[in-house]
């Protein structure tokens, strides 16, 4: 063999560089750097996007309404209220079971508020003066339990009711303006329900990760005077939120016609609700929610007790509910990114299977059988609250944008309230369900013996429900359901000059 030489000394001896071994590291760096900041760019962009098709004072009513009120509050609200029946009041679980149930009571009348803010405008205004009136019923509600000492229990739930009935007129006005941007750009409904769902999940994840630090360092009852900051805020947005106002020749006119209107809505409302596509997914929605009983506090009362539960203390049992928002922000982040395009009923099937799955790590849980496999309390409960809500917020994404597309034009707030409110009725069934479940099988603030039957119980139901998603379409998310003579008939009834919150324009921008 011949060895070849070069003459050149060797420190000029030429190396060949070797892109493949060097460039590709500097690609991938950069492709991770790219990856990094696209990862925290794109939700600032999609939030532009939106803006930039929408009102910015229409996103920044979700962010207050979802994020801070229904989020924010939301969590703070359900997490000091248990302590607060627990220590303060010392009532038995299944006895606040029922009472929470009360809590959707102003939910169920959300018809009533959806009728009020399409048919009767305030100085020419709709939705604004709602805002107001739900910001200073909340935030009188709050001071109040906050702050009186001594309260009855029977007070203290009227109470609770004020600060629920705060967050459920406050909904029902910012729904009436989703649920019109999602008909007149049936393209935005999947993301708007996604922004929403992101506004209470980071609030959610705020108020709970709050709470147990706010219980343990200002009390119980001190604590509940936080839940005044989000009527507040409803206030304020009631005084600067873009809405056309309707001229003043024409105030008395709307007010004569007021009755009218609301007999007409009532109508429409009926005959709607007569078509297949819409009663049949709003039949499952109602049923899918009262089948699933609640024995939430039961299981907080299990949480919390030292000596037949594993005694979690105030800290963590907020870090628990936390984790589970940060889950329902990956259960909408996956519906965002991948299931969109999924037909109705295939998609809420699955998810309902997956969801009555999850309920099996919960019974896992309560017969400890956890510690028999080896995994710690503090980590099963993590692993089981997240598969819980990321579920459930799958399950529930696609039925709320369904609930959109079902709104016909002109009384998309009081038809998209109804809709609603048959949710609030099943959801209220369901917590009043788990509560007489709870009492029939004697659990009480000691004796658990039979919280397993009860989750097992409550995780058949959850199965049973598969056999009731024939009642869902099988469409996809972005056809239009309503015949046109439905969802186009309401239009013309002079409801259009009067509408609320514009969409901007698509070639230019509304001033605000």
């Amino acid at each position: 063999m011949l060895e070849v030489k070069s003459n050149l000394p060797s420190h000029q001896n030429p190396v060949p560089s070797l892109p493949h071994e060097t460039e590709p590291m500097g690609e991938n760096d950069n492709k991770t750097k790219k990856n990094l900041l696209s990862l925290l760019t794109e939700p600032i962009q999609w939030i532009q996007s939106l803006s930039s098709q929408l009102n910015p004072t229409f996103v920044i009513g979700v962010f207050i309404i979802y994020g801070i009120g229904q989020g924010f509050s939301g969590s703070l609200f359900k997490v000091v209220s248990d302590y607060y029946w627990k220590d303060v009041q010392k009532i038995q679980p299944s006895t606040v079971q029922l009472y929470v149930g009360f809590y959707f009571i102003p939910w169920v009348l959300k018809p009533l508020w959806g009728i009020l803010t399409d048919a009767f405008p305030v100085r020419g205004y709709r939705r604004r003066p709602y805002f107001i009136i739900s910001g200073v019923i909340g935030a009188i509600s709050a001071a109040v339990v906050a702050f009186a000492g001594n309260l009855a229990a029977v007070a203290a739930l009227m109470c609770f009711l004020g600060v629920s009935a705060s967050l459920a007129i406050a909904d029902v006005t910012i729904d009436a303006c989703i649920a019109r941007n999602s008909i007149e750009m049936r393209k935005l409904a999947p993301d708007l329900q996604s922004l929403c769902g992101f506004c209470s999940g980071a609030g959610a994840l705020v108020g709970y990760l709050a709470s147990g630090f706010f219980v343990h360092r200002l009390g119980t009852q001190e604590s509940l005077g936080l839940m005044a900051l989000s009527p507040a805020l409803t206030i304020v947005l009631g005084f600067v939120i873009y809405e056309n106002r309707t001229s003043a020749s024409h105030i008395e006119k709307q007010i004569s016609q007021a009755v009218e209107s609301v007999g007409m809505k009532i109508r429409s409302m009926y005959q709607t609700m007569l078509y297949p596509h819409v009663w049949k997914p709003s039949l499952y929605m109602f049923l899918a929610l009262t089948l699933n009983v609640t024995t939430h506090e039961g299981h907080f009362y299990w949480y919390t007790d030292p000596k037949a539960g594993p005694a979690f203390s105030q800290e963590f049992v907020g870090v628990i509910y936390a984790i589970g928002a940060v889950a329902s922000l990956i259960g909408v982040l996956i519906y965002h990114k991948a299931l969109k395009d999924y037909q109705f009923r295939d998609l809420v099937f699955y998810a309902q299977l997956l969801y009555g799955i999850s309920g099996v790590l919960d019974l896992i849980f309560i017969l400890r059988w956890n510690l028999v496999i080896g995994i710690p309390d503090y980590f099963f409960v993590v692993l089981e609250e997240s598969a819980t809500r990321i579920t459930s917020k799958i399950r529930w994404m696609p039925m709320m944008v369904l609930s959109t597309q079902l709104c016909p034009l002109g009384i998309e707030g009081t038809f998209f309230a109804l809709l609603m409110c048959i949710d609030s009725i099943g959801a209220l069934f369901s917590k009043w369900g788990g509560g007489m479940l709870l009492r029939v099988l004697h659990i009480t603030r000691t004796d658990f013996t039979n919280l397993w039957l009860a989750v097992l119980i409550r995780d058949m139901l959850r199965f049973a429900t598969l056999a009731l998603v024939f009642l869902v379409p099988k469409t996809d998310q972005y056809e239009e359901l309503l015949p046109s003579e439905v969802s186009g008939k309401n239009t013309s009834e002079k409801v259009h000059e009067e509408e609320t919150l514009e969409l901007v324009p698509i070639h230019g921008k509304t001033e605000v």
